[in-house]
């Protein structure tokens, strides 16, 4: 269990740290790398690369959550922040108004600040960044202004896993808890279905350093997360994840203990249909056969709902 949590980002705003964490941070958006597409563009001039987001932070909700994993929802809910937009173009996304049309608005850093504030006032146990990776620089500015006003609770950097390893040393000490997908094991399939050269050794990379910085999912004395690493991974329909392999990567060269989401929820969205087999649900005995290969590989830690299919499926 973690005691005596202290938000990483607190101990930073103390030394003068994160003020200095988003200056460099905004530097960076005036040859724009933040994320492995290093398009270059000037997003301080208002130069547009593959996000499609200039110089200011665009918002399309935010709110209580009580569908996300049982350690981040804990009984307050995990306070959810959708940011429009993506640095992944997944042809079957099922955020479909928000990635790819750009379903949101922009708003001030200092109101990016109250929201922050008014979900933690509203009892959630965390602070949860929903595809923040083109628009780190933003959140980062935002959070120097609402630690400043009392924003304590732990950060949530929910992601698709295409990380910039560079990007992710200027968060160390600021993200609590890094939530990543792993979506692909086959680069080629990652290009085809969601624009990202080299997404299995990006993504390798990334979850690798997450793991440095916060080690496995540290639990306080009422099961809430506080500190540390959640993955998840959506099995997709005819094996196009590489779900065995991504499996077998995360027991092996991450942690047994690892925390684990195999995601049971795929539907087709999108352009989804243009892409058989992603024009039809995932079956039951496909996602079956993924739980019972994270039993054989030895992972240890997996979501709630997968570890009770599993039980189910012993008897």
């Amino acid at each position: 269990m973690a005691k005596n949590f202290e938000a990483g980002y607190l101990k930073l705003l103390r030394t003068g740290e994160l003020k200095e964490r988003a200056r460099l941070l905004r530097e960076r958006l005036a040859a724009c790398d933040l994320c492995p597409h290093e398009c270059g563009v000037n997003r301080l001039k208002g130069e547009l690369g593959f996000c499609r987001v200039a110089d200011k932070p665009i918002v399309s909700s935010y709110g209580p959550h009580f569908g996300e994993e049982r350690p981040l929802v804990g009984y307050g809910g995990s306070g959810t922040i959708f940011f429009t937009y993506c640095n992944m173009a997944c042809v079957y996304c099922q955020n479909w108004e928000i990635s790819h049309l750009g379903s949101g608005d922009e708003v001030s850093l200092e109101e990016l600040a109250r929201m922050m504030l008014a979900l933690q006032a509203r009892g959630c146990h965390n602070i949860n960044f929903v595809t923040p990776t083109h628009q780190i620089a933003f959140i980062v500015e935002a959070l120097v202004l609402a630690a400043e006003k009392g924003l304590h609770v732990p950060l949530v950097y929910n992601c698709g896993g295409y990380e910039k390893i560079e990007t992710l040393k200027l968060l160390d000490g600021i993200i609590d808890i890094y939530m990543p997908d792993f979506k692909y094991w086959d680069e080629k399939v990652a290009l085809k279905l969601s624009k990202v050269p080299r997404y299995p050794q990006v993504a390798k990379a990334a979850i690798k350093e997450m793991h440095r910085q916060v080690g496995d999912l540290e639990l306080d004395d009422e099961f809430i997360a506080r500190r540390g690493l959640l993955i998840r991974h959506l099995v997709l329909p005819g094996g196009l994840a590489g779900t065995k392999e991504i499996l077998r990567f995360i027991a092996e060269e991450i942690s047994p203990n690892t925390y684990v989401n195999i995601m049971d929820q795929y539907y087709p969205c999108g352009d989804a249909w243009k892409y058989p087999p992603l024009d039809r649900r995932l079956s039951r005995e496909e996602y079956e056969e993924a739980l019972r290969f994270a039993q054989e590989v030895g992972l240890k830690r997996l979501d709630e709902r997968a570890e009770r299919k599993l039980l189910w499926l012993s008897f």
